[in-house]
């Protein structure tokens, strides 16, 4: 078996901690998390390991920048198949924010409100208009830029690019 991965998410923007506490907040996702610390493992592995459709838990590993893959090599006469690991084995925050922001990151974080789903299509709708710029936006929606890329770092859909946010290609 390979060594763990000895490397540091850095987060130097508040923002980037709402995939992590969507992540951890999560069993399943937190037992797939500790299934490919361990080493690298397929979806069908996590799969039976954790008797449940690893697939959404992929996906915000994912999204959180928490996993790499990479394809085994397979059986001869069978398809290859993407196996996952961590890409992380320790994480350093420095950023600093208000208790205000800390707040609202912490309520987009874990909220179920279906208010914060609209507001990330009406988002993804301006971006597809053309607005892409946090400045823009947080006018548009009376909203603080660190609110707003809280909410596209919650929907998964948009991607936050300097100062500007962007519509996520569909992964094939």
């Amino acid at each position: 078996m390979e060594p763990s991965v000895k490397r540091t998410k850095i987060i130097n923007d508040a923002a980037d901690m709402v995939p992590l506490l969507q992540v951890f907040n999560s069993r399943l996702h937190s037992q797939v998390f500790d299934e490919v610390s361990a080493g690298w493992k397929t979806k069908e592995e996590l799969d039976e390991i954790t008797g449940k459709d690893t697939a959404k838990s992929l996906d915000a590993l994912r999204q959180g920048g928490l996993v790499e893959s990479r394809w085994r090599m397979p059986e001869p006469g069978q398809p290859p198949v993407l196996e996952y690991r961590t890409s992380y084995s320790e994480v350093r925050a420095s950023f600093q924010c208000t208790m205000k922001e800390m707040s609202e990151l912490i309520m987009i974080s874990f909220s179920m409100d279906e208010g914060l789903r609209k507001l990330a299509e009406d988002i993804e709708a301006e971006v597809e208009k053309g607005n892409a710029s946090l400045i823009n936006l947080a006018r548009v929606f009376d909203k603080s830029p660190m609110f707003l890329k809280a909410i596209a770092k919650r929907s998964g859909r948009i991607a936050v690019k300097g100062q500007r946010l962007e519509i996520v290609k569909e992964r094939p």
